[in-house]
């Protein structure tokens, strides 16, 4: 007779799991966002030549 194993997680253990994987979601968010924030803020400080050689305008700078 071939017996079949039970291998579910308790209810409470996915809970945590989703619980854990909104908290990671919401901090890589928050880490991509500074970092662009970061960005803008360092090229917002070039000037329109320099923006030039790196292949930016002024305009570009909004969208990163």
């Amino acid at each position: 007779m071939a017996t079949t194993a039970n291998i579910h997680a308790p209810l409470g253990a996915v809970t945590v799991l989703h619980v854990v994987d909104a908290i990671i979601s919401a901090k890589t968010a928050v880490v991509s966002w500074n970092e662009n924030r970061k960005t803008r803020k360092i090229l917002a400080k070039l000037t329109d030549e320099q923006l030039d050689d790196i292949g930016l305008s002024r305009g570009d700078i909004a969208n990163i």
